[in-house]
């Protein structure tokens, strides 16, 4: 996957707004709407662009209490480490999950609608579930930001 300036200056503009039409995008990045359309359709089929997303308030909709959640496995394990992975992405209460180095060997953020809610949550998430050693919480008191926008890295001229 490769991308060059003026693909830089593209996905610095859609990460700020993806709501932008092609042609401002292209008015911004110097193009023509026809081609800011055909490089935003590569970026997104080459999996640069992974998603186009809403950031929703998590309170808005009635699901104000945010926890992150540090998650220890018995053993690392493949199959252990896949089946857990596969547990998070069915799981609507986690937001985001990741796979990290360090104390614990998951992160996730999970929203809920009430500390009711996400006690029902962990007795169905983890203690029902025989390859969790052990988890700690963190609930989130305010988030201060909230974003997936990443540094974008432009390439050398040439």
């Amino acid at each position: 996957m490769q991308y060059d300036r003026t693909d830089a200056r593209i996905l610095e503009i859609v990460q700020k707004n993806n709501r932008l039409t092609s042609e401002v995008i292209g008015e911004l990045a110097g193009l023509s709407a026809t081609a800011c359309q055909r490089r935003l359709k590569r970026l997104r089929s080459e999996g640069i662009i992974e998603a186009d997303v809403s950031i929703v308030s998590a309170k808005a909709v009635g699901r104000p209490i945010q926890m992150l959640v540090l998650v220890s496995l018995e053993r690392e394990r493949a199959d252990i480490i896949d089946r857990f992975k596969k547990a998070i992405k069915a799981s609507a209460e986690v937001v985001n999950g990741f796979y990290v180095t360090g104390d614990a060997d998951f992160v996730l953020y999970i929203t809920a609608r009430a500390m009711e809610d996400y006690e029902q949550f962990t007795r169905r998430f983890f203690y029902e579930n025989p390859d969790i050693k052990g988890f700690k919480t963190m609930v989130v008191m305010d988030r201060v930001k909230a974003g997936f926008a990443i540094p974008i890295e432009t390439p050398p001229e040439g």
